[in-house]
């Protein structure tokens, strides 16, 4: 980033020389993890990947994750003939290789190397890389990945149309939301995009929640925007509760007079929002409670061993 924050979303932990990753089947010093100048994923961005949590071992949502690269890979006729269960084991074996048990994990899935044309082949031979990170503990006991609210930042970069590039497909480029951050202050954390007709889409790598009047309000999954599996989860949270939500088109006006905000992300959970464009928002109770409920969520489902929720 041009302004140099450590940006929460990208966790830093123990050094790379430090860490093992796992390579299209084989568990390799980060230090020689490589793949080829030739993989379309470096060429041109032809690639799925999903961003998961471990927490105490457990990799959790993970048939939400599957279900999500399932659709993110159709999209792309990305037909990588690898199961489920191996590419858990693939993410179980690089845990286990670097004794980690609470975890920010990356699974990407490439066509892996075809000939320099823009027209891709079937693939033969996929590059499947698992990438790890140490992370706190999650649920009750835990501590957030954030050491403060978020400030956030509206930016003049609109998210990509759906008709464009399938909004909900998780690929490896992520050039529009590079751009959009690219325009961020030194004190913001987060870019806030618009769709093209200027209304409210979603962070760079985070989904947008906000309170008014003790309603929940987020943008709709219908627009312009990467519907996480976080904003799955508290959407599911809030339905328990009796906070009433609406999901629907707001314009940043709207936004910035909100009494509570909070972005999600995996990494982040829930994360409040500090300010908008220099007005001052912040969390409050509806905030505070639906982050109970994860943390909950992730107590029974993770660190209990008995629950089967997800």
């Amino acid at each position: 980033m041009t302004n140099g924050i450590d940006r929460p979303d990208e966790p830093t932990g123990s050094t790379e020389s430090e860490l093992h990753y796992h390579v299209n089947g084989d568990l390799v010093p980060a230090s020689e993890a490589t793949v080829s100048i030739d993989d379309r994923g470096f060429r041109y961005g032809d690639g799925a990947f999903e961003t998961l949590r471990a927490y105490g071992g457990t990799l959790f949502g993970w048939n939400r994750h599957m279900r999500r690269l399932a659709e993110t890979c159709e999209a792309l006729s990305l037909d990588h003939g690898l199961s489920p269960d191996d590419l858990h084991q693939r993410i179980d074996e690089t845990l286990a290789a670097n004794d980690i048990e609470d975890a920010y994990v990356r699974l990407s899935i490439t066509r892996g190397v075809q000939p320099g044309k823009l027209t891709p082949q079937p693939v033969d031979d996929p590059t499947v890389v698992v990438y790890v990170k140490p992370l706190p503990r999650g649920g009750f006991q835990g501590k957030t990945v954030w050491d403060r609210p978020a400030v956030l930042q509206s930016v003049e970069t609109r998210r990509i149309p759906d008709e464009a590039l399938p909004a909900g497909a998780k690929t490896h480029n992520y050039l529009n939301g590079i751009l959009a951050r690219t325009e961020l202050d030194q004190a913001a954390d987060e870019a806030l995009m618009c769709d093209t007709d200027g209304l409210v889409a979603e962070g760079t790598t985070s989904n947008l929640f906000f309170v008014r009047d003790e309603t929940l309000y987020t943008p709709a999954a219908d627009g312009s925007l990467l519907p996480g599996i976080t904003r799955e989860l508290v959407l599911e949270l809030a339905a328990e509760t009796d906070v009433p939500v609406q999901e629907g088109s707001y314009e940043l006006e709207f936004v910035a007079g909100a009494d509570e905000a909070f972005l999600t992300n995996r990494t982040w959970e829930l994360r409040p929002v500090a300010s908008l464009d220099g007005t001052p928002i912040g969390g409050g109770p509806i905030t505070a409670q639906l982050s109970g409920l994860y943390d909950e969520l992730v107590e029974r489902t993770c660190y209990s061993r008995t629950g089967d929720w997800l």
